[in-house]
């Protein structure tokens, strides 16, 4: 691309959510799986050293009412210029308009540049050329034909905190799509979220439903749908709802009466018929109690996620056992390999950010100790 850290700025148009001010053992159950081998390196880069970072910048942070963290312009190009100057007063030479090819015969690194073709050959390479998500800001996964020549394993890239796909009916689609369920809970094979989310067109969006994108996929390759369990209030327990429900409806409407006595948005009221004319009932008919459990587990089936190129982020990647503790491929040394090349996955709300960044923090932690080792072999 003609400039650098495009799919950062992007992410700064919801205030660039660095990281998040969580505990440090519930911050890293945000990882799931990845968390025992992503531990030692957020540990070595932190939260605290994230936001001191941007702070010596001249870009102090803020941690909002939901302890997410931001800087205060609330912006990312400001913190991008003050990095790209210091980057310049660093003596750092940024190359754009380049492409990667691979590794030519005699092992220099290959690319192609506004020039032409053209090869370098480093002292350590430090590779962090993203995941494949919105391919058009520049990371487009090209990467992974070069690795896997090198021999290297890659799993499959997949599209991670991505919309979840769903078969509204043209109603809901037309008249509430854009609208926001707020203070919502979302389940998929015994996995739970609160948070909120967006219906769009095709399905719903946002925080809720990222949190859940690892168990989506799974359910979807296991079994080629993948079922949700929509609690739309959480924050009540089934018995004070139905309490609640329990009251005279009078002449209200429906969804008068789901909005008085459940606190219920119309976009939630509409959800819940919605599900009840798909299955030909009407909950509306039964007793408090069965819609009070109606309204805190409410299915919705997924037919799929949103693609690659519209997800926030990639899952999948080069597999962990090619790369050794400092990061550096087993098969390649001195090429080390960093944040969303690697195949782990994280939600939003600032896990991703901080992995990327402590990822990168080890990756050039293990440049420095590999260049260090180097020069005392040869004597320098």
């Amino acid at each position: 691309m003609p400039s650098p850290a495009r799919k950062l700025l992007l992410a700064g148009r919801g205030g660039l959510n660095l990281t998040h001010s969580e505990p440090r053992d519930a911050f890293l159950r945000r990882y799931g799986d990845a968390a025992p081998w992503l531990s030692g390196m957020i540990d070595a880069f932190p939260p605290d050293a994230l936001r001191a970072f941007a702070a010596d910048l001249g870009e102090p942070t803020f941690t909002g009412s939901s302890g997410r963290v931001f800087p205060e312009s609330f912006k990312a190009s400001p913190l991008l210029r003050a990095w790209l100057r210091r980057l310049d007063q660093a003596g750092v030479a940024l190359h754009t308009r380049c492409t990667w090819r691979g590794w030519s015969a005699d092992g220099a690194l290959a690319f192609d540049g506004p020039d032409g073709a053209f090869s370098i050959t480093p002292d350590v390479v430090v590779l962090a050329t993203g995941g494949a998500s919105w391919p058009r800001l520049g990371a487009d996964g090209g990467w992974t034909g070069p690795l896997a020549d090198a021999g290297v394993a890659v799993t499959p890239l997949a599209p991670s905190n991505s919309g979840a796909l769903i078969g509204w009916s043209a109603y809901l689609q037309d008249k509430f799509a854009g609208q926001p369920l707020k203070r919502i809970a979302l389940t998929c094979d015994g996995v739970t979220a609160r948070g909120e989310a967006v219906i769009t067109r095709g399905g719903m969006e946002g925080g809720v439903v990222y949190a859940l994108s690892g168990a989506i996929r799974a359910a979807l390759a296991r079994d080629g749908e993948a079922c949700l369990t929509l609690n739309l209030r959480p924050d009540l327990d089934q018995k004070e709802l139905a309490a609640r429900l329990a009251g005279p409806r009078g002449r209200k409407s429906g969804a008068t009466w789901l909005r008085k006595a459940a606190g219920l948005a119309p976009v939630a009221v509409a959800l819940l018929r919605e599900i009840d004319l798909a299955e030909g009932v009407d909950s509306l008919a039964g007793d408090a109690a069965a819609l009070a459990r109606r309204i805190r587990a409410l299915p919705l089936s997924v037919s799929g996620v949103a693609p690659l190129e519209r997800a926030i982020s990639t899952s999948g990647g080069v597999a962990l056992p090619e790369v050794d503790a400092h990061l550096m491929l087993v098969k390649k040394p001195g090429v080390f390999v960093a944040g969303e090349m690697l195949d782990w996955d994280a939600p939003t709300g600032g896990y991703l950010l901080q992995a990327c960044f402590a990822l990168g923090a080890a990756a050039a932690e293990g440049a420095k100790s590999y260049l260090q080792a180097q020069d005392s072999r040869q004597g320098r």
